[in-house]
């Protein structure tokens, strides 16, 4: 068993920060020869690339590069190392410029549609890309597959695909009559329309089950990480967006399911630690053994599942809605979300209004089809939909 190459990117984050406990566990599998991160935490990112032993780090924030080199002295001289020289790459386009030098696995644990350009940059370099960064595939799927240079060069990390990788082992593609999406239902499973009118970010950020940054846990509790995941199954499995059904699973153990064509339904169940789909994307198709503690069978449990109310969470709906208007209605759904649980964060939008600008956005946006869509497409297509949403945010 070979020792793989990984390029770490979001490194600092929670994705970024749960790899690295994989890898530091596996030193005799894999090697972390570059890390990328924001910049906003100059001292986290030394302390691991001076751990890791990285030849590269790349910095999205241009200021933050006096303090990290400032933090990669201290971070070596509390090591007891002497003078390490680690390339510091800086700019909006760093993490693309180190995922062109590729390895054997770019991790993209970036959140957000930033994530798109150091997916395709790893995808040209020949790497295989796990990919934790959903974004980049809802914005620019036709560009992702475009860039892609052989089958299974995409690995998903999010947890329910990566689970409807695993049983979709079990059978051929022609065999699949639909995938099931398991979703917790976030801190406001039960709720009607009218109850959630008063949430507030704080109630909304206190995800019941996982441990994740402010916008994946926003988009948790509105639903739309489900209905994003729901555009990253389709693209990622080739399955019709009609064929992919979502369940809520409060227990989050099932992380989701395969239903075959002779009424068998293939389920991957495991303690809810993102640590087990990390370690499957940087050895795919291998396992890791020990990545996280198996279920616990010596106890009592319940596992519990419930169909979707679409009419108080209707991110869902939009997503479906989306992928069947123009290849960049996605992008547009993206990035009108982004601006809106931003605006949310900050206390100057109401939950409901998430989901209802996202849907008013959508509606007047004139799509391009996937036939004829560019980069500069998709970019600008997310350019209007920031705009456009501030426009009607200021209206209100």
């Amino acid at each position: 068993m070979s020792q793989r190459t990984v390029l770490l990117l979001g490194s600092t984050g929670s994705i970024g920060t749960q790899a690295v406990d994989v890898i530091t566990r596996n030193p005799e599998r894999f090697r972390v020869t570059g890390l990328s991160a924001g910049g906003s935490d100059p001292a986290a990112l030394a302390r691991q690339a001076v751990a890791l032993g990285v030849e590269a780090v790349a910095v999205a924030d241009a200021d933050a590069a006096g303090p990290l080199l400032a933090e990669l002295t201290r971070a070596s001289a509390e090591a007891g190392l002497g003078q390490m020289g680690i390339e510091v790459l800086t700019g909006p386009d760093a993490a693309t410029r180190l995922a062109e030098r590729g390895a054997d696995v770019v991790l993209n644990g970036i959140t957000g549609s930033v994530g798109l350009g150091p997916t395709l940059a790893a995808l040209r370099s020949g790497s295989t890309l796990a990919l934790a960064n959903k974004e980049s595939l809802v914005v620019g799927g036709p560009l992702v597959a475009a860039a892609k240079q052989r089958p299974g060069q995409v690995v998903p990390v999010d947890s329910e695909h990566s689970a409807i990788a695993q049983a979709l082992r079990g059978g051929t593609r022609a065999e699949v009559r639909r995938i099931i999406l398991t979703a917790s239902g976030g801190p406001f499973r039960g709720r009607g329309r009218d109850e959630l009118k008063a949430v507030t970010p704080e109630q909304a950020l206190a995800h019941p089950t996982w441990s994740m940054g402010p916008v994946v846990t926003v988009n948790s509790a509105t639903l739309m990480n489900k209905g994003l995941e729901l555009i990253e199954a389709h693209l990622l499995f080739g399955v019709p967006v009609e064929d992919i059904t979502v369940v809520v699973h409060p227990q989050s153990v099932v992380h989701s399911m395969v239903e075959f064509a002779d009424g068998s339904t293939l389920a991957q169940a495991s303690p809810p630690d993102m640590r087990l789909p990390i370690a499957l994307g940087l050895a795919w198709p291998e396992r890791v053994a020990g990545a996280v503690p198996p279920c616990d069978w010596s106890s009592a449990t319940s596992w519990t599942f419930e169909p979707l109310d679409e009419e108080a969470f209707g991110a869902v709906r939009l997503a479906r809605e989306a992928v069947a208007a123009s290849a960049t209605h996605p992008a547009v759904l993206n990035a009108a979300n982004e601006e809106c649980v931003a605006e949310f964060l900050a206390g100057r939008l109401g939950f409901l209004d998430i989901v209802d600008t996202v849907a008013r956005v959508l509606d007047e946006h004139v799509g391009t089809s996937g036939d004829d869509l560019m980069l500069d497409d998709v970019l600008g297509a997310e350019e209007w939909a920031r705009a456009r949403t501030h426009e009607l945010l200021r209206a209100r």
